[in-house]
């Protein structure tokens, strides 16, 4: 089986959050709001999880809102992972560093398992999906968020453009995510049962384009392709990348949007006991019988 392509240097990624640790709580504004999202789904759950883990945890939004409702009383151990040391400084509770594409738990070990924000930086996004639903136990859950393919489209668009026009030629600057669309299958290739995608568009006003690129470092979500553009970033190039995401996407007021897709994935690793589909062929009952109509065959 060959290996997945390499596209994000997950070492360099983690530098980026490194540095972006100390001063994280002042931008995490999409990470608050994904934890948030997923803790509200676990409190329309009713059922106990033992064991659960949260990677990507970050900041610690995802305890925070878990305990601020009532599905805290059914998760009951809670190891908060990531790949950055310094995003888990500073928290008591159990803390855990570790790569999302090489998780270290024991098989079927897990009742729960959320990410919030992390997934789309690994190189193999259904390798980590079945790594996940491994370490879950039979009918174990799993909520997790992660960017998608709509997020900065804005800014990618100016950027290609200004590098045209400046170079004669565009490469990409801004990370690629995985495409709505292929959200769902993404749980079913990794063998989840009862697979649901939802996506939640995030619209963001910010005063420069600046702001945003300064909010992204500050979040660790600037690009670490792992295949360097051959041409660095100038001055030159930003401002004029800059200079069309005003004109182009800019407000009356002069502000600018800048688009955020979340994706929440929602699975279970699989159980007898759950609900499955039928064999085509198997219904007791005809649609026309199950409407009280006669059925009626269409001429040729």
């Amino acid at each position: 089986m060959s290996e997945p392509p390499r596209l994000f240097d997950r070492t360099l990624h983690r530098k980026r959050l490194d540095r972006a640790a100390r001063g994280f709580g002042q931008a995490d504004f999409l990470h608050r709001r994904a934890a948030q999202d997923v803790a509200e789904r676990l409190e329309a759950i009713m059922r106990n999880f033992p064991v659960a883990v949260e990677l990507s945890s970050r900041g610690g939004a995802f305890r925070e809102a878990l305990s601020a409702g009532p599905a805290a009383e059914r998760v009951g151990f809670l190891a908060e992972a990531d790949l950055s040391h310094a995003m888990l400084g500073g928290r008591g509770g159990a803390r855990l560093v570790l790569d999302e594409e090489a998780l270290p738990f024991a098989s079927e070990s897990l009742d729960l398992v959320v990410s919030t924000l992390g997934l789309h930086w690994t190189n193999d996004v259904v390798g980590a999906l079945v790594q996940i639903r491994l370490a879950l136990k039979p009918d174990g859950l799993f909520i997790g968020a992660f960017l998608g393919g709509a997020t900065l489209t804005e800014l990618r668009q100016s950027l290609m453009d200004a590098e045209a026009e400046l170079l004669g030629g565009a490469g990409s600057r801004v990370s690629p995510f995985a495409d709505t669309a292929d959200a769902a299958s993404l749980l079913q290739r990794a063998g989840f049962a009862l697979p649901v995608a939802d996506v939640d568009r995030v619209t963001v006003s910010y005063e420069h384009p600046i702001r945003l690129m300064a909010d992204l470092r500050q979040m660790g979500e600037t690009s670490v392709l792992a295949e360097r553009h051959p041409k660095p970033m100038t001055r030159a190039l930003l401002a004029r990348a800059s200079e069309l995401y005003v004109q182009r996407f800019g407000g009356p007021d002069g502000r600018v949007p800048a688009t955020f897709e979340i994706i929440t994935l929602t699975g279970w690793a699989p159980h007898e006991s759950q609900q499955k589909p039928l064999r085509p062929g198997s219904a007791k009952m005809s649609l026309a019988e199950a409407l009280g109509t006669v059925e009626q065959r269409l001429p040729r």
